[in-house]
């Protein structure tokens, strides 16, 4: 007997994303932290130049590493929709990867998974990845992969109907009371 297709393409898993800030300290020397606690980080420095390529190429690397998963929800959505707070819109559409950068200020980078709906709405954000389709599988093969009992009767041996008995079994109703009779004075009007 084979087991059913247990992956469901309704479930979701939480939209990741990473962040990368260039933090400035009093002493005119900055620090660059991950929000990956793995990812390791250069000394503090002074050299801000050094600090914002190292950042720019720290999240370009984490966008390469990052495979966009079709089955990822909104992240966006989780944030209840911060980044765009002032236009609503139903999270939907496939998942894409973002890279949100303001350039004025230049000091934070942020890649997520979100929906194709949020994305065009999040300011100085740039679409960097869209995720693979899944194929559903084809009917013959989730066939395959649903168990189905030899037999459809009831236990015992007892069908559900004489209908559902097999060819060649005799198909007899139990004894029993005459069909259903009205009872006197229900339903006459006097």
């Amino acid at each position: 007997m084979t087991t059913a297709y247990s992956e469901s393409s309704t479930e979701r898993t939480p939209g990741r994303a990473w962040t990368i800030r260039l933090t400035g300290h009093a002493d005119r020397s900055a620090t660059v932290t991950c929000g990956t606690a793995a990812c390791r980080m250069p000394p503090r420095s002074r050299n801000l130049a050094v600090l914002r390529a190292f950042a720019a190429q720290h999240v370009a690397a984490h966008a390469k590493a990052a495979t966009v998963r079709p089955n990822a929800a909104c992240h966006c959505r989780a944030q209840r929709c911060a980044t765009h707070e002032h236009t609503r819109v139903h999270c939907a559409g496939t998942v894409v990867l973002i890279l949100r950068h303001d350039p004025t200020v230049g000091r934070v980078w942020t890649l997520e998974e979100v929906c194709e709906s949020c994305a065009p709405l999040i300011s100085n954000a740039t679409i960097l990845a869209r995720a693979a389709r899944t194929r559903a599988p084809a009917p013959a093969e989730a066939a395959k992969k649903i168990a189905v009992p030899a037999q459809s009767g009831v236990p015992g041996g007892f069908f559900s109907s004489p209908s559902a008995a097999p060819v060649g079994e005799p198909t007899s109703r139990r004894p029993g009371r005459a069909a259903h009779q009205p009872r006197r004075g229900a339903g006459a009007l006097t």
